[in-house]
């Protein structure tokens, strides 16, 4: 199979079909009998898109909007399809937040500008750019995210499966294809991951999201250690490939990645990553949302259990090896002619010591020769659709078109000639982007925190914006040192990425009395070591929210006073934890609590502790009527992928199908059913003597074909078929089941 450049879906050679309409007019006639009367309506929205995937997808959303407003579908329901689409609830009720799924960050001019348009029309005009690269819109109407999606893909800007249950954001070094420690560009990896697996029936529902990244060198500055699959590039023998980590992650309990390669040949990585997943969605918990993410499955089977059971997917897999193209990325880059009396120099500057401050902190020699890149520091990556606009002007005029969002909410300017470096320093500077201190220690990452996010306990923006200015007011000699990270999140689950940072910050609460004050966890001794390595930082003390400034001055005095010259690192390993937790007791106590100090950062009103349903994890309450219903449109998705002759597609289909169903009888019976693996298990277990649901051999010996027989045009039929035999007889059964209670 061969990747091509993504536009919305996977370009593939099609595999060649014997059979082709091989009693597919059968299936037609069968089709009728799986639709719901409610599933039967007209569509009332219409869209430009031409590709038919897509416009699919946005009249679907349309479609089960109008269905939940008219209480046709459950909200629990509602919220697993409308994650999958990007549209997450937010902490205000009645609006919702948008993310807008970017792979590796990579936007031009016009899909920026299309962007910025897109929020003035649906939102307030405000950007705010996240830790894997997407752009999040707030404040939006969930009955207009149909439109938004719509005019979003006329530039070909996706919503789907940036939320939910699903493979994320597929992130990149934002370096990448410019770093001249780089073996090869990873771009066109990361970016066929990202199409291969978008729409892909394997990862529309899993127990929890995926996470998946490609660092550009061994500096792993993707941050691989901290991932579900994780990918740093290699050469070995003169071919590509890379080192692949496995099974890392944040939250309450990070876990560091396992090495399961260390050298995977590039045309392997695809199919590779489609086993992981198989198992994944076939073994990782479902019912336990703390204990859902891979880390956790791979903590209790370990790397070579985890080894056999993906080396037993391979009969499965629908492609053994797939070629990814890099053509587009081998051209050369093109740079537009422009009229030199419209530029300025840097004699012309008004101020050319900031110009050399600011072009030592934000400039980046690229590999390529007489190129460079600017790093635009963006204050918790919130900038306003204004400055969208004409930066996209900018870079379209200047530069090589082309911007990265960067993991730290930056943007990443690539392909500017070092003559020109003066003239974007002062464009920069006119639309307020060309702060110093790209990177640097100043340069906070902050998760949006109670601002918006229902899971944030105590406020994470207004304490990076506090401690932003005590670094600019009064170290100023740390605004250029990129040593040393901040990093601060609203609660446990690290979406500002606390716990790797060199200093780190979580919200949190404290008690007192009657009373409850906003208070920060301080972490310390984070941080990237390279080549697929990272620590974790530890976590030394408890303070009062309103006391981060103190704490960050004692830090940092210490370290000027006791750092004999080592790195941050070597300081806080020969101190150790006790040093630093003795350094800020002092300032922990609880007892004399100010006024203010129950009021948090960029708050006006006494703190209150209210968290909402996190949505993260799309969590959906299992009915038996919503799993026999979704189990209908999984057999549905099955024949219009076998009518397409994407056999491995309608198989995964039929299997998903058979698993609702057989969840949606175990249910009847209170039966554990917490992972895929076992609901084959239980169903056995439970039914093995009922004649009516055994009709070929047991459920497993049924449902575990997946594994046996390759995926062609007569299995994938078969399967569909033994699928929509087992729902009929289940459901059979349950009607059964119904009457003899009724009775």
């Amino acid at each position: 199979m061969w990747i091509d450049r993504w536009e919305g879906y996977v370009y593939s050679v099609k595999q060649d079909n014997t059979q082709k309409e091989k009693d597919k007019s059968l299936l037609k006639k069968e089709r009728a009998f799986f639709l719901q009367p409610n599933e039967i309506t007209m569509r009332s929205f219409r869209t430009e898109i031409e590709n038919p995937v897509v416009e699919k997808d946005i009249i679907e959303l349309e479609r089960k909007i109008r269905l939940f407003r008219e209480g046709r579908i459950d909200e629990d329901r509602f919220r697993s399809l409308r994650l999958a689409r990007g549209v997450y609830g937010q902490r205000q009720s009645g609006v919702q937040m948008i993310r807008i799924k970017l792979p590796f960050g990579r936007v031009n001019g016009r899909q920026l500008i299309r962007i910025a348009a897109v929020s003035d029309k649906y939102s307030n005009g405000n950007l705010h750019i996240t830790t894997r690269q997407d752009i999040q819109i707030h404040y939006v109407s969930l009955d207009r995210t149909p439109e938004l999606w719509e005019e979003l893909e006329r530039d070909e800007i996706t919503l789907r499966e940036a939320c939910g249950n699903t493979v994320r954001n597929v992130t990149a070094s934002e370096t990448a294809g410019i770093d001249i420690h780089e073996p090869f560009d990873v771009s066109p990896y990361a970016e066929g991951v990202f199409s291969y697996f978008l729409r892909n029936p394997v990862c529309q529902e899993m127990g929890r999201k995926f996470k998946i990244a490609f660092s550009s060198s061994d500096k792993d500055t993707a941050l691989s250690y901290i991932h579900d699959l994780g990918f740093i590039p290699k050469i070995k023998d003169g071919k590509k490939g890379f080192k692949v980590l496995i099974g890392g992650g944040l939250g309450s309990q990070p876990r560091h990645a396992d090495i399961a390669y260390e050298f995977l040949p590039v045309n392997e990585i695809i199919p590779f990553t489609e086993s992981v997943l198989r198992i994944f969605d076939r073994h990782g918990e479902r019912a336990r949302r703390l204990k859902a993410r891979m880390k956790f499955l791979f903590n209790d089977i370990g790397l070579e259990k985890f080894r056999e059971l993906v080396e037993g997917e391979r009969t499965a897999l629908p492609n053994k090896y797939v070629e990814i193209s890099t053509s587009e990325y081998d051209e050369d880059i093109y740079l537009p002619e422009f009229d030199h009396l419209s530029v300025i120099g840097e004699a012309d500057l008004e101020n050319k010591t900031a110009y050399q401050f600011w072009k030592r902190s934000n400039v980046i020699r690229q590999k390529q020769p007489g190129l460079f890149a600017i790093g635009v520091k963006v204050q918790l990556g919130n900038f306003s659709s204004d400055q969208a606009r004409r930066l996209a002007q900018l870079i379209h005029d200047f530069s090589g078109d082309e911007v990265r969002f960067t993991l730290r909410q930056n943007l990443l300017i690539r392909h500017v000639r070092e003559e020109l470096l003066p003239h974007f320093y002062n464009e920069l500077r006119k639309i307020g982007l060309a702060d110093p201190g790209y990177n640097g220690l100043s340069d906070i990452t902050a998760c949006p925190g109670t601002d918006t996010c229902n899971l944030g306990i105590a406020g994470s923006t207004g304490v990076a914006k506090a401690l932003e200015d005590l670094l600019r007011n009064e170290y100023p000699q740390y605004l250029n040192n990129n040593e040393l990270t901040i990093k601060i999140s609203g609660c446990m689950n690290s979406c500002g990425q606390h716990s790797m940072a060199h200093i780190g910050f979580q919200g949190m609460t404290l008690n007192i009395g009657k009373n409850v004050a906003p208070a920060l966890q301080v972490l310390l001794g984070g941080g990237v070591v390279g080549d697929g390595k990272g620590r974790f930082a530890d976590k030394v003390i408890k303070i009062p929210s309103k006391r981060a400034k103190l704490a960050l001055r004692a830090i940092l005095d210490d370290f000027e006073s006791n750092g004999k010259n080592e790195s941050f690192l070597d300081y806080y390993d020969r101190q150790g934890k006790i040093y630093f937790y003795d350094l800020l007791k002092p300032i922990s106590g609880s007892d004399d609590l100010a006024p203010d100090e129950f009021v948090d950062w960029g708050h006006d009103k006494p703190f209150e502790k209210a968290v909402g349903v996190g949505e993260c994890a799309g969590v959906i309450i299992d009915l038996v009527a919503t799993l026999f219903s979704e189990s209908e449109e999984k057999i549905l998705d099955a024949e219009a992928a076998y009518q397409e002759d994407k056999w491995a597609d309608s198989i995964y289909h039929s299997y998903s199908s058979m698993i609702n169903t057989a969840k949606a009888l175990l249910l009847t019976v209170n039966k554990q059913t917490n992972t895929q693996a076992g609901i084959v298990s239980e169903f056995d277990e439970h039914f093995s003597n009922e004649s009516s649901l055994q009709k070929k051999g047991s459920f497993s010996e049924l449902v575990y074909q997946i594994n046996k027989v390759p995926p062609g045009d007569e299995f994938a039929q078969s399967y569909l078929r033994d699928a929509k035999e087992f729902y009929t007889r289940v459901k059979l059964f349950r009607e059964t089941q119904l009457t003899k209670l009724k009775s």
